[in-house]
This record gives structure tokens, sequence and C-alpha cells, in this order.
């Protein structure tokens, strides 16, 4: 077996650590007022670096004055891109890499720390509320808030270690989404359509829209809504496949997989209302809720040659038995609470966030054989050294899952208000988490893609329930000791717990684990200090330098304990640690009035105890490695040489690698670069606008972006052999190399009065860069799995403000 995963990497992709099993057992001084919480509109799209404001260390800074790497894109930016993914923001956002298989399975990957876990590295906010899950076994790492952009004021990305403002799963840093306020003093309302066509693919189309009302002197209301159709653009090509049975060899079928095309095109839709109260001038309260559905028909993989990496199945195409979907659910509710008592301002912010994912991924290719060797036709020995079979028709296998998650969060701070020589903040905070995995692996009988037979129901399944608590304190503080000079500091005390519990279960059990497992229950508990200290000094009121050494960490977590012989028990890890983070930056921040900014940043990452997988007797499990280490210089400059005319370039150079071999299950090995980061991307944009006749505005704009080589995920192989421990030796296998890839985008409209007309062509050369790749078992021509970012593009749009 050359892959630790023995079905489709669409469904390994997926899976939590419990699935694994499942796989592997089948062969300044310039201060500003403080303000609350609460952000009016706000774009970033052409301010300079001394006006823009924003809420990065959770009060209003200017982002010259904040001593750590930061970006701010702005709505109306990500709205002239027609951006609406995190794949479409990379040309805007330094640093940033996107592993990206299917719409809703996003994996966010900042300066590099990655190594394909489950937990996630980088934590996703929406206003004051951290969305998706903190632990390992809710698959949070691919489970990502991908919210809907429209209408928001901005996107604040910190990169590094966030852990003493922001907490758990910030070693990489924080992708923030900050939503429009209702606006007390104007009614406005505004809306969009558009429609778009993808090369040899299908056609997409969008709306949008949003009112703001204000209701009386003191509060106002905004509500927004979405609907995006995206076109597909794989196919599901006809191929003609063997399956025989795995025990003597001599029993086969075969069967063509389904004809179709664009299977991969899905639907959003969705919207946000918010209400803004301030019933006397201190207060502000702000209630606001938030949905989104994600509808996918398809999987965005194509099958293409391991070696040479050319598709084996048509231009675009994979091999596809039983369709699949997935429908993502995302839920958002929160008030926040602001009082200014004048010595200090008083923010409550208390959140309910609820995720619901369900999909069906097809494991004909991978499980087929094995399951019809069992339970169908190509059984060698019914009633005698295996069970009669329970299907006399060949059939398919798919993989039904549901993952659940309810999180509710409180903070409470207090913090000083921006002033000339000290600044302050304290403050608490509380999460609940309610995880939930259902996994059914199902037959299908060929040829009867809408029809589940009893029988062939839960051949095998899993359920897995899992709690996580966690409280924190945390502080942070400024002194400015000079005109010039002023250092920050930041501490996090984080305690906390989680339980586990599992089943399995279905008739497949026996064969798979040779017993019927009764699972023990997990518990973990954890403490976890985290700190941050920012020197910074300005050379003049244009320029600044700093630097920051910060500590982050993610959770660590338990560990479903199998039945296990004595021996082999000794050897499971009944818990696994949280891995931490501490970065050493240095940085110059510097802007010439509007004509020039420059933000530049060079950082050594020092990555602890890092969370993997390992195996015992076909049981898998989370565990702590040795330590990996990045070394990057990042750094945007934006020039404005004329009215109108603005221009971009932003950029990484990243060193990222193991420092430890991993355990050879997962088959890194030191030296070896994490994976999905390419040692150096770039992004290179160019806008202008100009009058084009009385009241009527014309712009154009072009984006470059270039991604350099990568690697794949670490990789190994079973030797053949086993240690002392009578546990399976794992030999590691080179890491798949990933070709580099540029992009370039067109975009040009106009303004006129109300109305603004616009025409985009995304990918004009329709470079085929890949985004995820995955060896997988069973595919005709031994292929692997591609998944590309999307074909050529061309769009139009019409908005209608009001």
């Amino acid at each position: 077996m050359t892959n630790r995963m023995h079905f489709s990497a669409r469904a390994a992709l997926l899976s939590s650590a419990t699935l694994f099993a499942f796989a592997i057992a089948t062969p300044a001084s310039a201060q500003v007022p403080q303000q609350p919480a609460p952000q009016e509109d706000q774009s970033a799209t052409d301010a300079d670096q001394a006006t823009i404001v924003i809420t990065a260390q959770k009060r209003e800074e200017k982002i010259l004055d904040i001593p750590q790497s930061v970006t701010v894109v702005g709505g109306d930016t990500l709205e002239r891109l027609h951006a609406t993914t995190f794949q479409q923001y990379l040309s805007q956002i330094p640093g940033l890499s996107v592993t990206d298989a299917s719409p809703g399975t996003t994996r966010l990957t900042l300066r590099g720390i990655n190594t394909e876990g489950v937990s996630s590295t980088v934590a996703v906010y929406v206003d004051e509320m951290p969305y998706g899950s903190s632990t390992a076994l809710v698959n949070g790492a691919v489970v990502t808030g991908d919210i809907d952009p429209f209408d928001i004021a901005r996107i604040e990305v910190l990169r590094g270690p966030q852990g003493t403002l922001y907490g758990a799963n910030s070693l990489g840093g924080i992708f923030k989404y900050v939503t429009n306020a209702p606006k007390l003093d104007k009614f406005s309302a505004r809306g969009r359509a558009g429609v778009e066509f993808v090369d040899d693919g299908g056609t997409g189309y969008n709306a949008d829209a949003v009112i703001n009302a204000p209701l009386g002197n003191n509060v106002a209301f905004r509500a927004s809504g979405f609907y995006r159709k995206r076109a597909g653009w794989i196919d599901a090509n006809p191929q003609n496949v063997t399956f025989t049975d795995i025990v003597i060899g001599a029993l086969s079928f075969d069967e063509t997989s389904r004809d179709k095309n664009d299977i991969n095109d899905n639907t959003q839709y969705g919207g946000r209302a918010s209400l803004l109260f301030q019933p006397v001038e201190p207060l502000k309260i702000r209630l606001t809720a938030f949905l989104q559905n994600l509808n996918t028909h398809g999987s965005s993989a194509v099958e293409v040659d391991p070696d040479t990496l050319e598709t084996t199945n048509g231009e675009l195409g994979q091999t596809s038995f039983i369709p699949e979907f997935r429908h993502v659910k995302y839920r958002i509710y929160n008030a926040t609470v602001d009082y200014d008592f004048g010595f200090a301002n008083l923010t409550s912010a208390t959140s309910y966030g609820k995720l619901n994912q369900q999909f069906r991924l097809d494991a004909t290719a991978g499980f087929a054989s094995a399951f019809n060797s069992i339970f169908g036709p190509l059984n060698p020995f019914p009633g005698t050294l295996l069970p009669e079979p329970i299907s006399e028709d060949p059939f398919g296998v798919l993989e039904d899952q549901t993952t659940g998650l309810k999180k509710f969060t409180q903070e409470i701070r207090l913090a000083s208000p921006s002033n000339d020589k000290f600044e302050w903040m304290i403050g608490g905070f509380y999460t609940k988490e309610k995880g939930l995995i259902v996994q059914h692996i199902n037959g299908q009988v060929f040829g009867n893609p809408d029809e589940l037979k009893e029988e062939l129901t839960d051949l095998l399944f899993l359920n897995l329930d899992s709690k996580y608590t966690e409280i924190a304190g945390f502080a942070n503080a400024t002194w400015h000791i000079t005109n010039r000079f002023d250092l920050s500091g930041g501490v996090r005390e984080s305690h906390n717990e989680q339980h586990s519990d599992e089943v399995i279960g279905g008739p497949f059990t026996p064969f798979q684990f040779g017993t019927f497992p009764n699972l023990e229950p997990g518990h973990s508990s954890e403490s976890v200090f985290t700190y941050s200290v920012s020197p910074r000094f300005e050379v003049n009121d244009q320029t600044a330098v700093y630097a920051r050494v910060a500590k982050g960490y993610r959770p660590g977590g338990p560990n479903a304990v199998p039945p296990l012989t004595p021996e082999a028990l000794a050897l499971f890890p009944v818990t696994f640690a949280a891995d931490t983070l501490t970065s050493y930056e240095a940085g110059l921040k510097t802007d010439v009035g509007r004509h020039l900014s420059v933000d530049l940043a060079a950082y050594h990452l020092n990555w602890k105890n890092i969370q993997v997988f390992g195996s015992v007797n076909k049981f898998n499990f989370n565990d702590n490695a040795g330590r990996a280490r990045v070394n990057g210089v990042e750094g945007t400059l934006t020039a404005r040489p004329a009215r109108g005319l603005e221009l971009s370039v932003n950029g990484a150079i990243i060193d990222a690698k193991l420092v430890d071999d991993t355990p050879g299950l997962v088959g890194g090995e030191a030296h070896d670069r994490l994976p999905y980061t390419p040692a150096l991307s770039f992004g290179a944009n160019a806008d202008y606008e100009f009058p084009l006749a009385t009241g009527v505005t014309g712009f154009l704009g072009t984006s470059i972006r270039y991604a350099g080589k990568q690697r794949g995920a670490f990789r190994s192989e079973f030797s053949g052999k086993v240690d002392a421990n009578e546990q399976p030796i794992f030999l590691p296998l080179p890491q798949d190399h990933i070709p580099q890839y540029v992009t370039i985008d067109l975009r040009a409209g106009a303004e006129f009065g109300r109305f603004t007309l616009d025409a985009y062509v995304r990918n004009l050369t329709n470079t085929r860069g890949i985004v995820s790749l995955d060896r997988a078992d069973g595919l005709p021509h031994n292929a692997s799995l591609a998944s590309y970012i999307q074909p050529r593009t061309i769009g139009f749009s019409l908005d209608a403000s009001f």
C-alpha cells in the first residue's frame, strides 16, 4: 500500500482521525480615539496606511501603528475584483496559501504552518466571533468558514501567532471578516446582478442586495442577501473498470462509470441582518444574524498521472460511479454591547454559531473490490470461510457523512482609551463546543443511483461525539515611553477540557478490526500560557520599525482508546498535547502621504510538538512529533504615482521545513518541506480610474499572481515488516512535486450616477494551477487526483445604488 488512506483522496481529505483507521485497515505617537466595536462602512482600497483604521488588536488603531504584519483588503476592493472565495483573495494577501479540493473543504495556511492535520492553524473570525472548531475531532482544518464577502467593510489578516488576544488555533494567524454595521444617519439601498461563463464549462450568475434603514434617531437596521450559481467545469467521463476479488483474485466483474458534464457546479445563498441600538451616547448594542448555505453537486478533482501530472481521463475528467453532493450550512448569531465609562470602554461579545455539513463521497474505486468480496458476487467462499453474500448484484460503495458543530463563546474586556502614554486591556474568554461526526459506509447497486438497498446500508458506521470547553484570561498593554518609542506586550492563560465518545459497528467491522470494538471514552485537560512582546520605534512621522516575539498554540485532545492487547495499549497515546509556535519578527512600515506605502517583515518561526497521525494495530490517533522551522520575508508596496492610478505588489519568500522526522506512518523526514507552501509567491495589481464624460468615470485594472513550486503531503508505504511490538513499519516516500503557475485577471467598467457596469476576465491564459494533489487507490491508470484553479472565466455585472 503506497498511501496511508486506502480509498479516494476525496474521502480522505475530510476524514477524521478515526476514519483514517478504516482506510488503513483495508490493504506612535499618532493616536486615534478609541471607538466601540461596531464599525461603519470602511474600505481600504484607496487610503494610505496613516489613515486606515482597523481593529486587529481589538481596539481601533491606524495600521501604521500596529507592531506586527497585517494586511487589510477593503470590501470595495473585493467587489472590484469580483473575489468571493479564499482562492480569489490570494493576489491581495502575501503568505496565504489555500488548499481547495472542493467548495466547502478549504484549508487556510499562513506562513507555511501546515502538516496536513485535521485541526486548523488559522483562526477565522466574523467580527467578534471565532468561527469553526477549535479541536481535531470536528475536522476544523478543512471545514473552514468560507463566508461570502458581500457587504463587508474589509478583511483583516494578521500573520504570525495571535495567542494573546485571539487564543487557540492562531499559530499561523487570524483571518477576520469585519462586516458593515447599520448606519443611524441615512437610508441607503444597493443591488447587483451578474453573469459569468467558464471556459469549456457552464454558465453562472449571481444577485446581491443590501438595505440600510434608520428606525428613529437611536436605532438602525441593515440587511443583505446574496445568491450565487457557480458553473461547473469538471466532467464525469465513462470508463470501463474491472473489480477483482481480494481473496484469490479469480472472480471479477466490469462496470462502466457514469457520463455527465460540469458535475462540480454549486450554489450559495444566504444573508445577514443587523440591528444597531444606541439609546444613550455611551451605550451601543448591536445584534447580528448571518446564514449561508452551500450546495455542491460533485467533486472538483481531476484524474492525473502521478508522475507527469498530465490528465488521464479527458481534459478535465474523473471516474465517477455514484453522484456526489455536499451541503454546508453556516449560522452565526452575535450580540455585542459597548459602554464607554470615560476611563475605559467595556465590551461584551456573546456569540453562538452552528455548522452542519452533509456530504456523499463515491468510494467505489477504493472499496468496491473489498466489499463485493465479502457481501457481493466476488465472494469466493460463500457460507464457508466467508458469510453468505447479502447481494447477488455488484454494487458500488459510498460514504455518507454528517459533521455538526455548535459553538457558544463569551468574551468580556475592559480597555482604556487610546492616549499618549499608557494603554491597557484586560479580559476573559469562554467557549463551549459540541461536535458530531456520523459516517456511514453503504453499498449501492450499480445502475440504480437513487436506490439504497436496506441490506447494503451501514456496512460500516462511526459515531463520534465530542465536547470542548475553554476558559482564558488575557491582558495587553502599550507603554508610549517617548513620543517616538513604545513597548507593547500581552499575556494569556488558557485552560481547556475535552471529552469524546466513539462507536464503531456494522457487518464489515470484524473484517476491518478483527473484532467489534468497545471503545473507551476519551478525555483530556491542559493549560497553555502564551505571550507577546513588541517594541516599536518611529523613525519619523511616516516610518516606523518594530520587533515582535509572540507565542501561539493549538489545543491537543483525547484519542478514543481502542481494545488492544496490553503490549499494544502501552504504545497508544490516550491524549495528545497542544503544539506551540514561537515567532521572532522584525518589520518596517512607511507611508509617504498618499503616494507610497511599504510594509516589510522578516521572521523566524519555531514550531514544537507538531500534531501528526499515528497508528497502533490499525487504530489511528493524533500524536505529537518533533519540530519544524520557518524562515521568511514578506511585504507589500503600494504606489500612487498619479491621480486615479494605484499600483501594488506583494510577495512572500518562505522556507518551511521539518527539523525532525515524523513517525513512520506519516512519512515526513527532517528537511522535508512543509506541504502546500510555495517557496516564492507574489501578486501585482494595477488599477486606474479616469473621467470618460461628465458624470461618468471609467476604470481599468489587472492582477497577476505567481505561485511557486510546492510539495504535496508527506507520504509513506508499508514495508512488509513489523517491529518487536508487532506494529507495522512504514517507510517514507518522496513528496509529490507541484509545479509553479501564473494567473492573469483583467477588469474594466464605468460608473455613471447611481449605476456601475463592469466586465472581467479571471485566469486569462487558462492556466491549470494545482491547488490540491492526492494519491488514490483503484482509479484507472493508477491515477492521482488533482484539483485545479477555475478555468478562464468571463463575467459581467451591473450595480445600482439608491
